[in-house]
């Protein structure tokens, strides 16, 4: 039996006008930990959360460990992170970092090509623990890219396809987070390989369309602002057209802002998974999370698996 792979990114994101009204934290912090702690992912990529945030879900979350820093840099403990948590037993942290998404990548809180505020993709390298043969390795690569900016966002994703291009060809990646703009847009269009950004075209593939298990299908778009399938009769009429042009350009997948992309022959994505989870009609986020899962190669096994078979 093959080993899998899970994954989950997932929008914390809580502004100002969130912040006294009923889908502020304190009211659905609880949520997204029963959510979490429900799906069990190896890597949960969050972004937009804040410290007291990530420090809430450390400790519902005991197994995992945290690996990022804030987009105004490591000192900073008041603005928002793109947070990869991990499970303790399952993988081990090998290394990791931080790049900002500007003509500076390694200066904190820089800005280019019209973004508003700081944008960044946190990486970090894993190894599995607890298999044979030892040192199956992967890497995670977790962003939110700029909300008002389409030139900003196609900067971004080529920078980040550039961290990911420079990484030995054999290294499964999963690139993932919040990208605030759809997979038919140039952003898209380019990490998957349809189109060009200075000259380069991206290498990644979508795990959405590629799964041999989704569930959610008819939620297409990923970003509801807290009111799930309830919308109000402007927001359903723009959904129904959307859905025909769906059903008339077979190119176009869904309107998700939120994705899961991946390199390397290694990952097999066998399901994927838009999460309406709720409680009452109030919702955990946002944005649905997306949970995926990969299937690893047979020659990935359990160390206790292998034992007991020739026991």
């Amino acid at each position: 039996m093959s080993l899998a792979l899970t994954v989950m990114t997932f929008n914390l994101h809580e502004d100002q006008a969130e912040a006294e009204g009923p889908n502020k934290w304190d009211k659905r912090r609880d949520l997204c930990v029963s959510v979490i702690t429900s799906y069990s992912p190896t890597i949960l990529c969050t972004q937009q959360g804040v410290k007291t945030q990530l420090d809430f879900l450390q400790q519902g979350l005991p197994g995992y460990d945290q690996f990022g820093v804030s987009r105004k840099g490591p000192e900073d403990t008041s603005d928002e992170r793109c947070t990869i948590f991990y499970d303790k037993e399952k993988v081990e942290l090998l290394e990791g970092g931080t790049f900002w998404l500007s003509e500076s990548p390694s200066v904190p809180g820089s800005t280019s090509w019209g973004s508003e505020v700081p944008c960044i993709a946190t990486w970090a390298t894993f190894q599995l623990k607890g298999v044979e043969p030892p040192g199956f390795q992967f890497q995670i690569v977790n962003t939110n890219m700029d909300e008002f900016s389409p030139r900003a966002r196609r900067r971004s994703a080529l920078l980040t396809w550039q961290h990911i291009a420079s990484l030995p060809p054999n290294l499964p990646v999963v690139y993932c987070g919040g990208f605030n703009t759809q997979k038919e847009s140039t952003t898209g269009r380019f990490l998957l390989g349809r189109s060009r950004e200075h000259g380069v075209v991206g290498d990644m593939r979508d795990v959405w369309p590629m799964a041999r298990m989704r569930k959610n299908v008819s939620l297409i778009r990923t970003y509801h602002g807290f009111k799930g399938d309830k919308q109000g009769a402007l927001e359903f009429l723009k959904l129904i057209f959307r859905a025909l042009c769906l059903c008339w350009d077979r190119q176009t997948q869904d309107l998700h802002t939120d994705w899961v992309l991946f390199r390397g022959r290694s990952l097999v994505p066998f399901s994927c998974d838009v999460v309406n989870d709720n409680m009452d009609g109030y919702y955990p986020s946002s944005h649905y999370p997306i949970f995926a899962e990969f299937t690893l190669p047979r020659t990935v096994r359990l160390v206790e698996s292998s034992t007991r078979e020739e026991t």
